[in-house]
Formats: C-alpha cells, structure tokens, sequence
C-alpha cells in the first residue's frame, strides 16, 4: 500500500517524536492559525498556571475528538500491533503538540505535581496504550499484612491494551523512562510518581533494558529517597516484580526484605522451591524452614498461614526427604559431626559447671553467634540427625513416630539402607505411644516390602551367576529379617507399654505370659520386674507378681516338668515379704501364699510357723493402720486379713486353745469386725464352750454399735434362746431389754418378736402382748401396720375377737390415712363376725374420708355389698351421700382445700375455746348447711356410732316403695 513502512528500520526512523522537543521551529505543523490566539495569551500570561491548564486540557480533547474523527487507517494489522497508538500520522502529530505544550507549560511550573502527573499520564498513553480499568469488589485494608498486600497489589496491577512494540519504540520507550526521571529530579518525595514510575516495568512490553537491571536500581533509589513510612508500597511492587523476573534477583531481594520483615519467609521458601526456577536452593529453604520452627517453638515468630511450630519443623522434615542429597550429610560425616557435637556438649557442661563454681569464662559474654543450621547464606549441610532428635524429638514428644519415619525415609532416599534400619530400630526401641509404634512399624514393614520387591525385580534382570546368588543370598536374609520383624511386634509393643508406665504391672504379667514355655526368660522377666517396678508407684496387684513367680518355682517351671523347688520359692516370698507394698493387704497376701504354699505340700507346722512370724506384734501397739507414712511391714500386725487367715489356719490344723489365743489377740488388738465375732462364738459353740461363746456375743455388742451390733444382738439372743430356752427366763428378758434400749427403731422389729415369741412360749401371754403394744410404738413407720396386723392375730388367737377392739382403734389413730382405710376394712369385717352392724357401718363412714373412689374402689365396693346385704334404703342413700361428698372433697382445687384447711385449723380452735370438740371442715361445712354431721369423723367422737339420717333425707321418700335399686347419680 502507498505511505506505508516497509520495514522495522523503517517503522524505527519514525521515532523518536518528542526529542529533541518539538517546536514551532523545527516542526511547523505544530501550530496552524486556530492556535495563534492560544499562544499569544500563554505569551501575555506566561506565569497563569491556569492559563496553562486550560490550554492543555482544552488541546488534547481537540486531539481526542480529531483522532476519534479520522477515518479507517491506510496501514496493515501488523503494522498497527506494532504501532499502537501512534500507528496513525494525526496520533504522532498530536503526540508532538502535546509534548510541546507540556515542555512549554513545565518550563515555568517545574515543581506542579498536577501538571508532571497529567503530562506522564498523556506520555504512557501513547506508549503503554490504553489503560483497562476493572471494577475493585470492595474496599482495601488501610495496613494489610505484607502477605494480604502482595495478593491485593498483583489483583490491583495495571494492564493495558494496544502498546507500542519496544524494538520499534525503544527510543520513545526510553524517552518515558527520561522524563520519570526528570520528575523525579524535581519532586523526588511523591510516592505517586515513583508508583507511576514503576509501574511501567511491569508492562508486558517494557523492554527488558528497562524492565530489569534499571528497574531494579529504580526501586532501589525509590527506597533510599521516600521515608520508611512509605517503604511498603514500594516493597510490594518490588517483591512482586522480583517474583516474576525470578533468578537471583528475585532472591537478593527476598533477603533484604525479610532482613526487614521475617513475615514472607514461608513465602519465600515456596519461591525458593519453585520448579519453575532453573535452579532450586532446597538447602537455603530447609535452613530458613529451621529457622523459622526454631523462633516459633520460642515464641519469636508467628506463621502468617496459620502454622504450628511443629507444622513448620514438618515442612522442614518434607523438603529434607524430598532432597536428601542437597541438604543432608552421608552416614560417615553424620557420625563424625556426631562425636563433635558430644564433645562440645561434654566441653559445654564443664565450661558451665566451672562457671558457676566462679573459676569458669565470663558469663557475662553477650556474643552472639549464628547457628550454620539457620544461616541460609552458609553452605554446610545439616547433621539430620542431630536436628531431629534435638529440635524434633526432644520437643515434639507426641510427634515421635512421624519424626522417626521422617529420618528413615532421608536415609531411604539416599540408599542408606542398613542406617535406615537402625533408624526404624532406634524409634521402635523409644516411642512411648501405640500411635507411634503402629506409625513407625507400618513404614518399616512398608520398607522391608519394598526392599524385597526391589531385590526380586533386580533377580529377572541380572545375568552374571555371581550376582544372582549375591542377590538371593541378600533377599534370603531380607525375609527372614521381615519375618523377624513380626515376629518380634508383640514384643516390641510390650516394650512401648512397659516405656510409658514401668510400674504398670499388668504389662509386665502379659511380658511373662508372651515368653510361653520359655522358663530362661521368664525368670529374666520376673527378675527385671522387680528390679524396675517402684513398689509405691505401681498398678494395683504388684504382690501378685511375687506369688506368680514363687508359684513358677513350685511347679517346676512353665512346662511343669521340672521338680519343684521349693527352697527358690521361699527365697521369693521372703524377699516378698521386706517389700514396701501400698497396701498392708497386699502384704498379708503374700504372707497368706506363703503358708499355703507350706499347706499344699503338708508341711502344716511350717505353715503355723510362717503365720506365727507375720503375726507377731510389736511392743508398741499404738500405731495407726492407716498412717501411711509408716511402712507396711510395721502396720501388718493390724491387718484383719491376715489375721482371719491365720485364726483360719488354726481352727483347721491347730488346737482349739491356739485358736482361741489367735481369736483373745484379734479381739485385744480391737480389729475385729462383727463376722470375726460370730465366727468366734460358733466356734466355742461348736466345741461345747456355750458361756464363753455368749460372753463373746456380749464383747461383741459392747465393741460395735448399731447397726452392726443388730446382727450380733440377733444371733446372740437366737443362740441364747435355743440353749437354755425357759430355763432362764429372766436372764434372757435382761438380755432383750439391753438390746432394745439402744436399738434404732428400723431394726427393732425383729427383737420384738422374738421376745414376745419368748415369752409366749416360756412365759405369760399378757406379758407377750405388752410387748406386741409395745412394738406397735416403736417400731418404725413403715413396719407400724403389719405390727397391729401380727398383734391383733395373737390377741385374736389369746383371748378372742373383742379383745382386739382398742387395738384396732388405736392403729386407726396412730396408723396414716392409707394404712387407716385398710385397717377399717379389717375392722368392720371384725364387727360383722360379732354381729354389730351399726358398728360396722361407722367404721366404714370413718374410713371412708381417706377414700377417693376413684383410687380405692375396694373400699366402696365393699361397703356397697355391706349396704346391700344388711342396710335399708336410709343407710344405702346415706352411703351413695358419703360417697358423693367425698368425691367432690378429693375433686376440690389445691388453693380452695388450703383455704378449707386453714378455716378449719381456726375453727378448731374457737371450738377449743368454747369448749366444743373439734370437727373436719366436711363436717362443718354439712352442719352449718343444717344437714347435721355426714359421717363421723377421726377427731369427732372416741367412740364409733352410725351417722343419724338428717331431716330432709327422712322426709324424702321414694314413690315407690318396692324400688331397691338406685344410681348412684340419682339426684336425692
């Protein structure tokens, strides 16, 4: 096409447009005669920066709306991409008015910020090409973290769209570059500018002579320049434009910011293990990773991410697994770097006694050093090891198993075979959890396995006969050791549990009981228990390891087929015997064992004797069972247990004298419980000694109150009873009396009727009764009603049914209203046998107040078929009346019964004072109605009469007289 370039050389002379700057003098179409005006008031006025203003906004929107007015551009699509916006001749023409207007303007207002930012915008306008603005979601944090920072400033990164190529505008390119600099000469203190500035190396089409050695020495004048205060906007841009440029710039430039600010450490470690870098630096990575877990685990550093020091140890561990080689020691430099670090920890401790002793260094030496470990410019490798023992396991103890895999597996990558597995060795050997050991023995089997599959697969391949028996030979004892290695996993958890608790007996018993048939090991484990379990701190039964093991000598070992060695089990139970167990108990067991050990092999007078030595009580009696304080050797001669065994031991092989000198010492020393006493009393009974077993009855009650001594007492007086029977009779009613004088009224009831059943048999049958009343009042509550039950029998059964009268009157005064209902039911059927129905009938009026028909329906039927089967109308109706005000008494709400209740306590008590007998509230509700009393109630009377029919209910008589049915609804 005609006029257009041909060429990049030819594209490149275009330019560049604005230098030197253009003038009317060297570019005459600048100014046509539209202008002539404008320029003739900037000569009048040149010192009018609005004068000036307005001339330059008002040119370029003529430039604006001229270029928007222009018609298609006579040039290619390719040329324009290279172009941009100066692809057109109006475009650069505009470009050059403008520059000269801006030139022009600045030569008088050099120092106008307005003005140098308007002219920069217009600049990188025509370079950078058009700006793309987005829609910003929300607001910014006034003071993000530097982390927030970086993501918010790479959303918030300017983008542009058509710029101009930077090989055909390098020399425009560097023009832009030259006239931020000129701005900054003049106002090297705006932040505005400097961004502006800076902004442009981020230009997808910067070209590089600007974008990296100049942009890096830009940022770093721009810190130097602007105050600190300000230093993180720069910083941002600086980190991200180090993050993309990557290399050793974007390194050099992480370390001076976190020289500052630690916080992107995490950060940059990511940079540094970047694949996209050409040359990652794990070992500067993992020491900075250390570094930080170090200052967190001491409270100096806070993980923007969120993570736990430990976290970062474990990504310290990842990056030591992933790249073993570049961070890591091999096995011979490990071990040398470890008999260094023993000496100087054995130097360190001698330097630091000596110190303290005051012939040492001068402690008040405040050099501080850099660890190698944590300085990420020193090249020394990491003694893996040492670190994670010391940094890991020495801190992290719920950690171990992973901390232990984390080493295998270092070895593991670096084909450190048999030091891997003494890795996995060493941690199964020191973890103290399940978790652990499941973690640690999962990842050697794991490793075994793969071993194994990794010899199999090099067997196919390999050719030379040598070699393939090497291999076999080595695959060979890989499975036996994998074998090995299973076998020895209850073992070896056995170990992790014995670990975390040495005294935990039980663990102990399940090593023994691993060890099977095995004799040889099993009196190791016996022998190193005892050695290890601190009697004071074990789990309960440690005693029952001694006899375990004084039993495997017995019998002759595990397998039994041995004699038994009776010499070595005495020599156990004897050292048994001098331990300092927890409980005194526990002690008495072992003693107990050893005489029955003795008895089981029919050696009964050794047997007394071992009994004899545990027994024997010292000089001073006066000691407390429960002083632990003391040892239990010294608090065993107060132990029942071993002195219910020993009186045991002698009532079956001793002599009855022995026996009762072991029972006199029990009692002497005062530990005797009420079954020692009993025990003791049937014995003597059992050998004819019938006084002295009461006598022993007798200390018995003496030593224990009740309710121990109810037990006592109840066997004694049984015992008594079956011996002399009425033979001494007075003797045995002392002995009731005794007991009952202090008997709580809930265990009494037994004596009572025992006592009455005494005296029933061998004595008078009135006494017996006065005791049955005596009972009734008493005994417990609870017991009061089958008390008047069985006294009302015996009276019954004495001296006949009327007898009974006052007894069922007086249970129906003292019994409450449940028990009184039930006891009028058996009242009235008592005065039906005798024939007094009127009797009968206010007896059930009485009962019927404690009645609600909708709970006791026994009672009303009853006196229904009373009523039926020997009333008359009068006294049916006055039973359906009863009924009736009962139901709508039982019916009334909880506030009106309150109120009735209170009216009635205050009337009883002006009846009192006028000397009247006081009534229930039913009752004189009825009589202040003019119906006379309804039923007769407990209070009313003494004595029991039927309730009188009141006027109204004579008067109103049935029409028909031959009517006997009528409901109980019926209206009366």
């Amino acid at each position: 096409m005609p006029g257009e370039p041909s060429s990049y050389n030819s594209l490149a002379s275009l330019f560049p447009l604005a230098y030197p700057v253009p003038s009317p003098l060297t570019h005459p179409d600048l100014l046509t005669h539209k202008d002539l005006h404008r320029e003739e008031d900037l000569l009048r006025n040149p010192n009018s920066f609005r004068a000036w203003w307005t001339s330059l906004q008002a040119t370029r929107e003529a430039c604006l709306a001229e270029q928007k007015l222009e018609g298609s551009l006579d040039v290619s699509d390719a040329t324009r991409a290279l172009l941009g916006p100066l692809a057109s001749p109006l475009a650069r023409l505009n470009f050059q008015r403008l520059t000269y207007l801006y030139e022009s303007a600045l030569v008088h207002f050099a120092g106008s910020f307005k003005l140098w930012k308007s002219y920069l915008t217009m600049r990188m306008s025509f370079v950078c090409g058009k700006p793309v603005t987005r829609k910003r979601a929300g607001g910014k944090k006034k003071l993000p973290e530097m982390g927030d920072a970086l993501e918010d400033e790479l959303e918030d990164l300017e983008k542009w769209e058509g710029p101009l190529d930077p090989i055909v505008g390098w020399e425009e390119w560097k023009l832009l570059a030259a006239t931020f600099e000129r701005a900054l000469m003049y106002l090297p203190k705006l932040p505005r500018l400097w961004l502006m500035y800076i902004s442009i190396f981020f230009h997808p089409a910067c070209p590089p002579n600007l974008s990296l050695t100049h942009a890096r020495r830009t940022f770093d004048r721009a810190l130097r320049t602007l105050p600190p205060s300000l230093h993180a906007r720069i910083w941002t841009r600086y980190l991200l434009l180090s993050e993309r440029k990557g290399g050793v710039t974007a390194f050099s430039v992480y370390r001076r910011y976190l020289s500052v600010d630690p916080s992107l450490s995490e950060r940059y470690v990511a940079l540094l293990l970047n694949p996209v870098n050409a040359e990652p630096r794990p070992l500067e990575a993992a020491k900075l990773l250390l570094q930080l877990a170090r200052n967190a685990s001491k409270g100096q550093y806070i993980s923007p991410e969120g993570k736990s020091p430990y976290q970062l140890l474990e990504s310290f561990i990842d990056v030591v697994e992933k790249f073993s080689e570049q961070v890591g020691l091999d096995v011979e430099e490990t071990l040398k770097s470890n008999q260094s670090i023993a000496e100087a920890d054995s130097l360190k401790e001698v330097s630091e006694s000596a110190s303290v002793n005051g012939s040492g260094a001068n402690i008040n030496d405040t050099t501080k050093t850099v660890d190698p470990d944590e300085d990420p410019l020193n090249p020394r490798k990491f003694n893996i090891e040492d670190i994670i023992k010391k940094d890991g396991l020495g801190v992290y103890k719920d950690q171990a198993g992973r901390l232990w895999v984390g080493l295998a597996t270092y070895w593991i990558k670096r084909a450190e075979f048999d030091r891997a597995k003494h890795t996995f060795e060493a941690g199964l050997s020191s973890v103290l959890t399940v978790r652990d050991f499941n973690q640690i023995f999962d990842s050697y089997g794991e490793f075994g396995q793969s071993l194994m599959d990794a010899l199999m697969e090099s067997l196919k391949e390999e050719e030379d006969d040598e070699e393939i028996a090497e291999t076999e030979k080595e695959l060979d004892q890989q499975m036996k050791d994998f074998e090995d290695l299973a076998d020895r996993r209850p073992f070896l958890l056995n170990d992790v549990m014995i670990r975390r608790n040495p005294n935990d007996v039980q663990e102990w018993e399940k090593r023994v009981a691993l060890w099977g048939e095995d004799d040889e090991k099993v009196a190791e484990t016996y022998t190193q228990a005892f050695e290890t379990i601190n009697p004071r701190k074990a789990t309960p039964n440690f005693h029952r390891l001694y006899i375990a093991f004084a039993r495997f000598y017995e019998e002759g070992g595990v397998s039994g087929k041995a004699e038994p060695d009776l010499q070595s089990a005495r020599k156990i139970l004897e050292k048994a015997t001098k331990v300092n167990f927890r409980a005194v108990d526990d002690l008495a067991e072992i003693w107990c064992e050893w005489a029955e050990m003795e008895l089981r092999h029919d050696n009964d007078d050794e047997a007394i004797r071992v009994m004899q030595r545990a027994a024997a009580v010292p000089k001073n009696t006066k000691i407390n069972y429960h002083d632990h304080s003391l040892s239990v050797q010294a608090r065993l001669f107060k132990s029942l247990k071993l002195w219910s065994f020993y009186v045991d031991l002698e009532e079956a092989i001793g002599t009855v004298e022995s026996a009762k000198a072991v029972y006199d010492k029990i009692l002497e020393l005062r530990i005797a419980n009420a079954q020692i006493i009993v025990n003791y009393a049937a014995f003597l009974e059992e050998n004819k000694y019938f006084e002295e077993s009461f006598k022993v009855y007798e200390r018995g009650v003496e030593l224990f109150t009740f309710p121990v001594s109810f037990e006592i007492w109840n066997i004694y007086l049984s015992r008594f009873i079956k011996r002399y029977g009425g033979t001494k009779l007075e003797r045995a009613r002392d002995l009731f009396e005794q007991a009952l004088e202090k008997c709580p009224a809930k265990s009494c009831k037994p004596i009572f009727l025992l006592y009455a059943k005494l005296e029933e048999e061998h004595g008078l049958a009135k006494r017996a009764m006065s005791i049955y009343e005596r009972a009734t009042q008493e005994v417990n509550d609870t017991d009061k009603f089958e008390m008047y039950k069985i006294y009302i029998a015996k009276a019954t059964e004495n001296f006949g049914l009327p007898a009974t009268r006052p007894i069922y009157e007086r249970a129906i005064e003292i019994l409450p209203d449940r028990q009184t209902a039930e006891m009028c039911l058996h009242f009235a059927a008592l005065e039906r046998k005798l024939g007094e129905i009127d009797r009968a009938r206010a007896v059930y009026a009485h009962a019927s107040q404690f009645c609600d028909p909708r709970i006791h329906s026994r009672f009303w039927s009853e006196w229904n078929s009373f009523e039926i089967e020997t009333g008359s109308e009068d006294t049916f109706r006055e039973m359906l009346r009863i009924k009736r005000s009962v139901q709508a008494q039982f019916n009334t709400e909880a506030s009106y019964l309150a109120a009735q209740t209170v009216a009635a306590t205050q009337g009883s008590q002006i009846s009192k004072e006028n000397g009247e007998e006081p009534q229930d509230a039913m009752a004189a509700a009825e009589k202040q109605a003019g119906k006379g009393p309804a039923f007769v109630a407990a209070k009313a009377t003494g004595s029991f009469k039927p309730a009188e029919s009141n006027d109204v209910a004579a008067s109103d008589q049935p029409s028909n007289v031959d009517e006997i049915h009528i409901s109980d609804d019926e209206d009366i």
